[in-house]
């Protein structure tokens, strides 16, 4: 049994519903309810009784809480004195990173605290739900996603340190002669219940002209799929600027931004508010403090 596992169960049982659980746990609900649906195939057996409204433990998994909270404490005290004692990782920071951020910016974050003889670093990648849930499980010190400016990170950032390290633009994109013309633009989209197609929805399809429409030609969660999809002509896609810079220089890729609107996003790096020591304290700092100086 994984120790996230039991703290999505348990966030059901203290919160009462999916809906609350997922907030708490800081994800949309539809991640969370695939969360469950995946915990539930794992184990082989349901744990929720879907008839009721709102879903509810089925009583015999909800015997079991004090052995499934003795277990997850049991679980977290082994995880700290593992990372304590472990001599193969000592000294290692490790980062959650989106999966467009550990490409264009991780480089830089690694940098920093492996210079001059440093940390050691272990970077991870996911999209932004699973970012936060490595960062949650403890499972990584810092997480680095994007976020609109003047938005907060997260829905609720009680118990969380935050700081922003930079700036990035969300562009729109197409391999020369896609783009422009009468009828349908071909358009690489991403699903909406991932963070940069919640970021399509409420950011940048309401502000595209009236007169131009969208036929979908792919859909894909992986900014880096996305943009291969570009290179190769397929569609239109909004991406970083700092992931297609490259491909805008050497003309394999065109901006549309003068016909289609584009979006500022913060780059954020957040972890668990309490969660200090020196060697994270000291990482976290430089790397607020020495970004813009590298």
């Amino acid at each position: 049994m994984r120790l996230d596992w039991l703290d999505d169960i348990l966030a059901v049982l203290d919160t009462g519903s999916f809906a609350r659980a997922a907030e708490a746990r800081h994800l949309t609900q539809s991640a969370f309810t695939r969360r469950i649906r995946a915990i539930e195939d794992s184990i082989g057996a349901e744990l929720f009784d879907r008839n009721r409204k709102p879903v509810a433990l089925l009583p015999t998994v909800r015997a079991q809480e004090p052995e499934m909270r003795a277990l997850a404490a049991g679980l977290r005290r082994l995880r700290d004195t593992l990372r304590r004692s472990g001599t193969g990782g000592a000294g290692a920071i490790s980062l959650a990173c989106q999966h467009a951020i550990t490409t264009t910016v991780s480089p830089r974050l690694v940098a920093l605290l492996t210079a001059q003889g440093g940390h050691s670093v272990r970077v991870r990648s996911g999209n932004r739900d699973e970012c936060l849930l490595k960062l949650l499980a403890g499972e990584v010190d810092f997480a680095v996603m994007y976020a609109l400016p003047g938005e907060p990170a997260l829905p609720e950032e009680r118990g969380f340190d935050a700081v922003t390290l930079g700036a990035d633009t969300f562009l729109p994109v197409a391999a020369p002669g896609i783009t422009g013309g009468a009828g349908d633009w071909p358009l690489i989209a991403y699903p909406a219940d991932v963070f940069l197609g919640q970021i399509m929805d409420r950011a940048i399809l309401p502000r595209v002209p009236e007169q131009i429409r969208f036929a979908r030609r792919a859909e894909t969660a992986l900014t880096l799929a996305a943009c291969e999809y570009a290179l190769a002509g397929i569609g239109i896609a909004w991406l970083p600027r700092s992931m297609v810079a490259g491909a805008l220089t050497d003309g394999r890729l065109v901006a549309l931004d003068d016909q289609l609107p584009d979006q500022k996003l913060d780059i954020r790096m957040i972890r668990l508010a309490g969660a200090s020591a020196p060697a994270l304290d000291t990482a976290w700092a430089r790397l607020s403090e020495g970004w813009r100086g590298v």
